[in-house]
Formats: C-alpha cells, structure tokens, sequence
C-alpha cells in the first residue's frame, strides 16, 4: 500500500503548517497573558529558570535526586500560582499551552515513525480529491446500488458481490484486471466508482477517469507546448497508481494515437502487474473493430469479464417520476 507521492507531500506540508500555527497561537495567548497579568511572566520566567536548574542538577551530578525533586516542587508551587492567577481572571489554566487538533501525534502527522491515524483520514481525503471521483462518490457506493432495478436473471446481485469482495480484498500483487462490459445506464461507473471508494479506503493510490480525459491528456503533453519540466505530470500518474479505473473507453474519438496510447497503457501496466478497471458500452465485436487485435485481446483475453445486463436504470428512474 502507498500513497500518491505529490498527495503525501502536499499533505504533510498541511500538517507542517499546521503544527507551526499551533505554536504561533499559543505564543499569542501568551503574549496576551503576560501583557495583562506581568506576574504570570514573572512565573514564567522562574519557570525556565528552574527547568535550567533541573538540567544543571542532572549534568554535575552528586545528590542529584534530592536537589531535583526540590526544584520540582518550586515549580509546582509556581503553576499553581499561575492556574490561580488565570482562573481568577476568567481564563482557563491551560490557555497558554499549545492546542492541537490530535494529542496522539501534536499535529505533525506522525505517531513516533507510524503515519498517524488523524493523517491517514487527510490522506485519504486526498485521494479522494486526485482519484478524479470525489463528487461520485458522495452518492455512489456498495450500498447505495438498488438491485431491486434488476431482474433476477440479469444475475446482477453476483456481480455486486464480486465487486464488492474485489475491493475489500484488493491487492496490487494479486487483484486481477477487470472489463466490465454492457449497455449504457446499467451500474459500470456506479461499480467502478464502489470499487475505488473503498480501495483509497484501504489506503491504495487509485487514478479514475473517463476514456476521453485520459487520451486528451495524453494529446497535451505528445501535442501541447509545455514546459520540459511539465511532460508526464498529467499522465505519469496512469502508469503508476496502483489501480487505475478507465470510464467509458469508446466514447473518445478513436484514432492512431489513442489506440497507440491504449496498447501502451495497457501493456505497461500489464507487464508491471498493476491492475485495472476498464467499463465500456462496446460488445467483444466492436472492441475488435475500433482498436487493434493486439488490444483486444489484451481486454478479452488478460481481464476478467463482468457483463452488466437489465434495462437502463436512468429510464426507468424517469418513467417513475413520469407515472
């Protein structure tokens, strides 16, 4: 498992600017205390002076743990006259002390050398945003997939389960590639959008897009003018994700380059062991007439065929409101 590394730089800085306005926050409080009660500076101060003493004490040795614990006690005499002074202004006794959003990692996203669990969650959210289908899945998972716009013989509830074990137990070593196949308005991108949901979930890079993004992409950087530095930042990520979801291959306008960047994709991808989910409305006829043999038979021959069948749910939610 891995995250997407422009993700995890982006995200980290986030978690470092974070950790830093903390600080600058509670230096401000501070700032705000000692202007108003000068005597709390005065503890302050002490405070350092004491915590200095304490080290000293370590460092020349000797009774080390008599004159610590004296000093201890000095400096618990002094907060508790702090506490008292803040309280009796009408503030809370930790009102300096720094406030961070997780306690487990103080915002610096990282619990000892773990990646802490408050920045898997922003991660995640991250990938979320990159994977190209953060508004579908505000409204398209597992469980909002209505079977009951299905026949039982459209045998759609075992492809349901399959997806959905697909994605629970997705791995990049052992996942196969799938090609779900069938007419439009049948549940392909509400499946494939399931998919991915819960395999950025498990904490996987997922890259989602539509067939005709994907090769317009690839048309920008073979085509556009772009700075050297640029090339490969829109399609690099296509190669090297851990599972990349193709929508709607066939829609695109087909020709020598997309069906030349197709083969390549595919390939690459398949020789690297790095799976995919392609949807498409074409039936095994038509895949062979708009791209090569090569590719075909790469789709037919390399992935595991799911065939969405029934009548087109987008009609049938209109003959509702209609009726």
């Amino acid at each position: 498992m891995s995250y997407n590394r422009e993700n995890f730089i982006r995200v980290r800085r986030e978690f470092e600017k974070k950790a830093a306005q903390d600080r600058e926050d509670a230096d401000r409080r501070r700032a705000e205390i000692h202007e108003k009660f000068p005597e709390v500076k005065n503890i302050d101060d002490e405070l350092l002076r004491l915590q200095s003493d304490i080290v000293g004490a370590v460092i020349m040795g000797g009774n080390v743990s008599g004159t610590a614990e004296k000093l201890r006690e000095q400096a618990a005499s002094l907060r508790a006259a702090r506490a008292g002074i803040l309280k009796s202004g009408g503030y809370p006794e930790d009102y300096t002390q720094i406030r961070y959003e997780c306690a487990k990692c103080r915002d610096t996203g990282f619990d000892g050398i773990k990646v802490c669990s408050c920045m898997k969650k922003r991660l995640i959210l991250a990938e979320y945003e990159s994977s190209g289908i953060g508004r579908l899945m505000e409204t398209q998972s597992f469980d909002t997939f209505d079977l009951s716009y299905y026949r039982v013989s459209d045998n759609m509830a075992v492809v349901l389960k399959a997806c959905r074990e697909y994605a629970e137990n997705f791995d990049t070593k052992t996942s196969p590639n799938l090609l779900f196949i069938g007419k439009t308005g049948l549940g392909k991108t509400h499946l494939s959008t399931s998919i991915a949901r819960v395999v950025i979930d498990r904490s996987y890079d997922v890259r989602y897009e539509t067939a005709q993004n994907l090769f317009s992409d690839f048309e920008y950087e073979r085509f556009g003018r772009q700075p050297a530095d640029e090339i490969g930042k829109k399609t690099d990520s296509y190669f090297d994700c851990e599972l990349l979801i193709i929508d709607d291959l066939g829609t695109e306008m087909t020709n020598s380059f997309t069906v030349s960047c197709l083969y390549n994709l595919i390939n690459t991808r398949v020789n690297c062991g790095r799976p995919m989910i392609i949807n498409t409305n074409l039936e095994a006829e038509e895949l062979n007439r708009r791209y090569s043999d090569r590719i075909t038979s790469r789709l037919l021959g390399g992935f595991s065929i799911m065939r969405f069948t029934g009548t087109d749910i987008r009609q049938q939610k209109l003959l509702k409101k209609t009726k």
